[in-house]
């Protein structure tokens, strides 16, 4: 039924005013992503011949989440995990109460089985999300937004949906900055809703900045 009644949201925002930040915010995006994939391309590069070497599966993972008005989109990620991980996380939510009690309160595991040796470096050193450069020049995402999604998910914003729709999802945002997978998913909600409401461009290069420090930390990151 929510997904029915969601289908119908979609319609409506093709033609709302959703957008936070106009054009000042996806000019900025653009030309602020093109230059750091440029910088990090060589970074990048490597990266892929290095999973390519380790590991025989497809390099990028794409995933579908939910973007601004609720368009799906393919969200980049270099793959972190193993080729089966639907299947481990199914078969562990099943034999694990503990494991599936987190997944329920956070949709995070604090040791997922499904994460390879190389994929856990990646994600704490957030290298894995540096795909989703591509997704901000495209238009699917922001550099700086709420976390991005899967339709499954959209169903526990509640009220605050309609404030996360107005905004592309970012690479990083205000749960990027404190915590991230340390926080309980309402904290995260919340955050989006409040990031949302009181949007500023100088609160996008303010959490741009801290996202520096928070990498360098590996805060709630695995």
């Amino acid at each position: 039924m929510f997904d029915g009644e969601l289908s119908v949201r979609f319609e409506q925002s093709n033609t709302a005013p959703y957008s936070i930040g106009g054009k000042t915010k996806r000019i900025f995006d653009l030309v602020a992503a093109s230059i750091i994939l440029i910088v990090f391309l060589p970074l990048i590069t490597f990266v892929a011949v290095l999973l390519k070497l380790t590991d025989p599966g497809p390099i990028i993972f794409r995933h579908m989440r939910v973007g601004q008005g609720g368009r799906r989109f393919a969200c980049f990620k270099f793959r972190s995990m193993v080729t089966n991980a639907d299947q481990v996380l199914k078969t562990l939510l099943e034999s694990d109460s503990a494991a599936r009690a987190e997944w329920e309160r956070t949709q995070k595991l604090t040791n997922d089985p499904r994460i390879t040796p190389l994929g856990k470096f990646l994600r704490q050193s957030s290298l894995d999300e540096l795909p989703q450069l591509i997704n901000v020049i495209r238009g699917d995402m922001s550099l700086v937004g709420p976390r991005p999604v899967v339709p499954s998910e959209l169903k526990r914003y509640g009220d605050k949906l309609s404030l996360y729709l107005r905004a592309r999802p970012g690479i990083t945002g205000i749960w990027q900055v404190s915590g991230r997978n340390d926080c309980e998913y309402d904290q995260r909600v919340e955050m989006d809703a409040h990031y949302v409401r009181n949007w500023r461009f100088s609160t996008d290069l303010l959490i741009l900045l801290r996202t520096l420090g928070a990498v360098a930390a590996r805060r709630g990151s695995y």
